[in-house]
């Protein structure tokens, strides 16, 4: 099995908050800032230059999880990002 590349999980989570936001495009300046990096750095990822190393281990862990675990963590983890700003 071949594993996914990391630009192509990033544009797949792209896509999704997207359709999150009713299918209204997002810019990468505005997803970038979202996200709280660089517009350049998120180019990169998208474009497949560069990578952030702990996407392909995020995945993997989480891969093993139930689906009701992953929604409680990933929101776990938004609220304290929140609450840090």
């Amino acid at each position: 099995m071949t594993a996914m590349k990391t630009s192509d999980i990033i544009n797949l989570l792209h896509n999704a908050v997207e359709a999150e936001n009713l299918g209204k495009k997002i810019s990468q300046k505005k997803m970038a800032e979202n996200i709280g990096i660089p517009m350049r750095t998120y180019q990169e990822w998208r474009l497949g230059s560069s990578a952030p190393m702990a996407v392909p281990v995020v995945f993997t862990m989480l891969g093993v999880l139930k689906d009701e675990d992953i929604v409680r963590l990933v929101r776990k983890i938004n609220n304290q990002a929140k609450d840090a700003l």
